[in-house]
């Protein structure tokens, strides 16, 4: 009997199956080398190796991410949106209350100076025309006019030079202030040399009306056309659409984003509410409500303001300062005895220009005003025009038959059909309507700067609860997992 060792069922196959194994892997060996060629050997499939992989997409990247991990990733992304949402819409929101406001403490009290001083000096010059054909010693209500004119200009070449500072207009500004006392001056000389009844004063007074159109009243026009041009401007950054939209949009989009960040919690911990989450919803919606409240209430006003208020007011003040000058040149042909038509030619074309009729300036005045409470005197305006003209027309055909004294009784006195009475109706009717249109202005332009009153700190305070909240409920959840 020989020794054997006893061995389990099926074992020796086992052994048979391993020398196999190892034998033809050492035949292979053996095979390799003789051949002597560099072989690159290839790893058997039930012994792989580990090869460089490809770097997983975001997307398994975030499914193969754990729950815990998820739970930061979602805490700082809902951070950080609420906090760049706030900053973003409070400096939105701060540009267009910063417009608002310029436009009813800067850019609005700038262009009613210019609009002033450009009407003030307009009618200082035909007031003072007005008061050298009355003689030596003109009609105290006359004299304080023209008084009244020069005073007010002065007094709005102040303030409007005070807001101004180194702007565009300050050089037109600075053109006013040292031309007015040069014109003041040259129109005392005319009524002294005309009260003592010297042909020289009437030389005077073309001199000072030739001052003024020359120098006072185009820098006076300048610096009203710059004024509107920044109200516009400032008008436009208060209630411009895109920017609010994005804003609105975008508080959409984050309260969208807590929206969803809930359900994925609920689903996920399997709980109905999350109190953090739900405070920062309320103040998203909350913020979201006033946003579009304030910036529909502030640009409805805004614009009602711009519609019936500013833009029918500079129609309305353009047609008052031609009619003006139209009545200086109706003045001046009269004292100008030397046949010299220069006055009456221009009194036809800014008659012309003045209108009614399309295209002119009375007409658009009347359209501008069309559904405002300046409607009214806008369309009297008009008609006080056309019955002016007619009174024109008798006065001319009076001096030029020689009828010179009465000519001027009709410019300078009141009565039915005088030229004086036709023009003071047509001066009141659009002097009525650019008040009244004033006021409109003013109050829709408050209004809509009193929109924005505690909206940016508002905003700030909300995104700052909307981050707390998501901090708060997200934590909460994520510390169920430590």
């Amino acid at each position: 009997m020989g020794s054997h060792r006893w061995a389990p069922p099926g074992s020796n196959g086992l052994a048979q199956r391993r020398r196999e194994l190892g034998h033809g892997a050492s035949a292979a060996r053996v095979s390799t080398r003789k051949a002597g060629t560099a072989v690159t050997a290839v790893s058997d499939p039930t012994q792989p190796r580990h090869a460089a992989a490809a770097p997983p997409a975001p997307r398994e990247l975030l499914r193969a991410a754990t729950t815990p991990r998820k739970l930061r990733r979602l805490l700082v992304g809902l951070v950080v949106l609420c906090l760049i949402w706030g900053a973003v819409t409070a400096w939105v929101v701060s540009q267009r209350a910063s417009g608002a406001a310029d436009v009813v403490s800067t850019s609005e009290p700038v262009s009613l100076d210019g609009q002033q001083i450009y009407r003030a000096l307009s009618d200082a010059d035909a007031t003072a025309a007005t008061a050298f054909l009355s003689g030596g010693l003109e009609p105290i209500a006359v004299r304080h006019r023209y008084q009244a004119d020069i005073a007010q200009a002065a007094s709005r070449l102040e303030a409007a030079t005070a807001v101004a500072g180194h702007s565009a207009a300050a050089r037109d500004l600075a053109a006013l202030s040292a031309a007015l006392p040069v014109y003041a001056g040259e129109v005392e000389t005319a009524r002294a040399d005309n009260r003592l009844g010297l042909p020289l004063g009437a030389a005077y007074l073309r001199e000072a009306s030739s001052l003024m159109r020359g120098t006072l009243l185009p820098a006076a026009r300048d610096v009203s056309a710059q004024a509107d041009a920044q109200l516009t401007a400032d008008s436009g950054r208060a209630t411009g659409l895109p920017l609010a939209l994005v804003v609105v949009a975008s508080a959409a989009l984050v309260g969208l984003v807590l929206y969803r960040a809930q359900r994925w919690l609920s689903q996920r911990t399997h709980r109905v509410l999350n109190p953090g989450l739900l405070v920062a919803s309320a103040a998203a919606a909350l913020s979201l409500l006033w946003l579009i409240v304030a910036l529909g209430v502030a640009r409805a006003d805004l614009l009602q303001a711009r519609d019936h208020g500013s833009a029918p007011v500079a129609a309305l003040a353009q047609a008052d300062i031609a009619a003006l000058q139209a009545r200086t040149d109706e003045g001046l042909t009269l004292i100008d005895g030397g046949g010299d038509d220069a006055f009456q030619a221009d009194f036809t074309a800014t008659a012309h220009r003045l209108g009614p009729g399309p295209g002119t300036l009375l007409t658009d005045a009347v359209t501008a005003a069309r559904g405002s409470p300046a409607a009214v005197s806008a369309t009297a305006a008009a008609s006080a025009a056309t019955a002016w003209y007619a009174a024109h027309r008798t006065v001319r055909s009076l001096d030029n038959n020689g009828k010179h004294t009465q000519a001027v009784q009709l410019v300078i006195t009141s009565g039915p059909g005088h030229s004086g009475t036709l023009f003071a109706r047509l001066d009141g009717s659009l002097t009525s309507a650019v008040a009244a249109d004033q006021a409109v202005f003013r109050t829709n332009a408050v209004a809509g700067r009193d929109a924005f009153t505690g909206l940016e700190l508002g905003i700030i305070a909300a995104s700052l609860v909307m981050a707390a909240g998501s901090v708060r409920g997200v934590s909460q959840r994520l510390a169920e997992y430590r």
